[in-house]
């Protein structure tokens, strides 16, 4: 059964190592009764060789032995929960700085941003990374968790603070939504019961603030035009092809025109096949083939649009994160994979890198690891790109380490809307 998308939420937590993440959402999971009793047995003898009490919550999306032993985060751990009024996928990020491009991956596809950060310690730098990389990728609403209220007997003074903080740095980075939510993950409060700990707080809890929050926001774009990058050609029994791959942007439907980029051939959708069914549209995250009334050359990388189209370039303006141990140079050589296609790619420029406390642009010809900057690539192939802030599918590409087919850099196309 396909999902329709104001039913399903995704979502990332976020923010610096240690301030609760994997223990809230654990706790949601936990008191929204998402687990299985293996499940819970499993974490609880995790907690017991840690000798840290008979349930720790953190464990719950800490998958991986490596993190279970060392009491941290490393990789993204996906999760999934219902509720009465709707789905979610919970992407449980790293809070190391050295894991900061895991981070990233999760929050690639998230509608909203789950912050989580410790009253008494308030903003810190990671934190400010991941919200600055999260506004990056498009993220444009935020819940924001401040967390450990039990440790500060409650005090509306200490909650305040870290109130200011947020609504000042939020307003720079041009998030939309932002809820401020005081809570203690480890003893429940706020998170999806309201809290008799917290009377001066009416507003609602973590979970209802979910359950309220837009979803599908990371499938919505800015542009009309639907695109389908191409993933595979299909030859079709009696003769004939048709080129498949996963919409976005706008729907497709029967009869279209649409033009077939880089090579600029002007053409009409005659045929919409999902799951070797027809139909006669095709959605937004949708995975189909089309059929194209013009016979053509057609493949992978290749890129079926309708109006307005997007551009077609070998050099192109863009923001990096980069996550590569080595510095990033002026001339480095690299390869690019942006939606289907792989393609080599040379640093034409760098032209700054993004002070995360001031939120301008300091000069730099290099950027080094975690640096979030501004450079101009050139391909070697033409590449069809739009804004990323218009479309976040093709408008972001990842690069790629040649030497060691290491994935270096998270890349959008044009800078960031709060630059």
């Amino acid at each position: 059964m396909k999902i329709a998308a104001k039913d399903l939420l995704r979502l990332a937590t976020i923010g610096s190592v240690d301030d609760g993440k994997s223990t809230l959402i654990g706790r949601l999971l936990v008191d929204t009764r998402q687990l299985f009793d293996d499940q819970l047995d499993a974490v609880a003898a995790a907690s017991e060789k840690r000798g840290v009490g008979d349930l720790d919550l953190s464990f719950v999306t800490d998958g991986l032995r490596a993190e279970r032993e060392q009491g941290i985060t490393i990789d993204v751990a996906y999760r999934y929960a219902t509720t009465p009024t709707r789905k979610f996928i919970i992407a449980d990020c790293p809070g190391h700085v050295q894991y900061t491009g895991n981070m990233a991956t999760g929050a690639s596809t998230a509608d909203l941003a789950l912050v989580v950060l410790d009253v008494a310690s308030g903003l810190k730098e990671q934190t400010r990374r991941h919200l600055c990389i999260a506004a990056l990728l498009g993220v444009r609403s935020i819940i924001v968790a401040v967390n450990k209220m039990d440790a500060v007997d409650w005090s509306q003074l200490a909650f305040q603070r870290v109130v200011d903080e947020i609504e000042t740095l939020s307003r720079e980075l041009g998030f939309k939504s932002v809820h401020i939510i005081p809570i203690s993950a480890l003893l429940g409060d706020n998170v999806v019961e309201s809290s008799a700990n917290i009377p001066w707080y009416e507003g609602p809890s973590v979970l209802e603030a979910l359950e309220d929050s837009e979803a599908g926001a990371w499938e919505h774009t800015t542009t009309q035009g639907a695109r389908l990058p191409v993933q595979w050609v299909l030859r079709q029994p009696g003769g004939g092809r048709t080129y498949a791959g996963m919409v976005c942007g706008d729907t497709l439907h029967v009869g279209d025109k649409v033009t077939l980029l880089p090579a600029n051939i002007e053409t009409t959708i005659t045929a919409i096949n999902f799951g070797g069914e027809p139909i006669d549209e095709a959605t937004v995250g949708l995975a189909a083939d089309v059929e194209l009334a013009h016979e053509t050359n057609a493949g992978r990388g290749d890129l079926i649009a309708t109006a307005p189209l997007p551009k077609v370039v070998n050099e192109l303006a863009t923001t990096i994160c980069w996550f590569g141990e080595k510095t990033l140079v002026v001339g480095q050589r690299l390869r690019m994979k942006h939606t289907t296609k792989v393609t080599p790619v040379r640093v034409k420029t760098i032209n700054g890198v993004i002070d995360i406390e001031k939120l301008d642009i300091d000069d730099s010809h290099l950027l080094s690891t975690n640096d979030i900057g501004l450079a101009t690539l050139q391909t070697a192939d033409l590449v069809v790109v739009d804004d990323y802030r218009a479309n976040r599918v093709t408008g972001s590409f990842v690069l790629i380490d040649e030497a060691t087919n290491a994935t270096v850099a998270a890349g959008m196309v044009g800078h960031a809307s709060f630059l």
